[in-house]
């Protein structure tokens, strides 16, 4: 952990073996939880827990307190790794990297879930397991199953302009995401005519230098190989002019 760490609007709390930072309005409800069970296991027994696609069960539930709808996640590894502990973090974890990560996007125009507390729950003075929720963006569809649901040129557009106009603000940001992929946007409805795009998972994400090149050419390749994959293992509509068409944009 960062010793000292403050963050406006957060506060740092403790109950029986849990330690957690948690936005100030949902700390009641945070506080309630952890006083009978983990913040996961609380999500997943939930009767109206909707249950989402993730390394393990994401589950998208109603918090207590007045907190509101999150999504709530059992933090898990990835790659080779997870063969040696699936869920077990050495001090110091990513807590603090997402929920700074997360802080900075927004502030810098790239739209991102709010991290509404981050939960870990010590095994001894060096590891330890974690949970974290983040605010809920409701009715949307990662990538893969809205290019996968494409029915028209002009629906297509309006995907490959709304993640273009994502790319061209992490760009602005300086923001380098490290597993830019498919299931890291989330589509929804926007307020106009057209999409919005939502960044996922920013525990990933580094920071350099605003407007550089450089974080716009590594985020716009590193989705496009994304994009090649899904195409090449589940069929998925994507063209050479789509692409063509999304670099094109992405610099603008």
């Amino acid at each position: 952990m960062i010793v000292g760490l403050t963050i406006p609007s957060y506060e740092r709390i403790k109950v029986g073996g849990a330690r957690a930072i948690s936005a100030k309005t949902c700390t009641p409800g945070i506080r309630e939880i952890l006083e009978k069970e983990t913040l996961y296991d609380y999500a997943a027994r939930q009767p109206d827990a909707l249950p989402l696609v993730g390394r393990a069960p994401v589950f998208a539930v109603s918090l207590p307190g007045g907190c509101g709808r999150a999504v709530v996640r059992h933090n898990m590894r990835g790659g080779w790794m997870a063969k040696i502990s699936s869920d077990t973090f050495v001090l110091p974890t990513q807590w603090y990297r997402e929920l700074l990560a997360s802080l900075r996007l927004r502030a810098s125009g790239v739209s991102t879930p709010e991290v509404l507390a981050y939960v870990y729950y010590p095994r001894n003075l060096m590891l330890l397991r974690s949970d974290v929720a983040t605010r809920e963006i409701p009715n949307g569809h990662d990538l893969s199953v809205a290019l996968a649901k494409v029915t028209d040129y002009d629906h297509r557009v309006m995907i490959l302009d709304a993640v273009a106009k994502l790319l061209r603000s992490l760009a602005q940001a300086g923001a380098y995401h490290q597993d830019l992929s498919l299931k890291n946007v989330l589509l929804t409805a926007g307020e106009g005519p057209g999409l919005d795009a939502h960044l996922l998972d920013v525990d990933r994400v580094r920071f350099s230098s605003p407007g550089s090149p450089l974080v716009a050419k590594a985020n716009l390749d590193r989705l496009i190989h994304s994009l090649r994959k899904w195409r090449d293992l589940h069929a998925l509509p994507y063209s050479a002019e789509d692409e063509e068409y999304l670099r094109l944009r992405s610099v603008e």
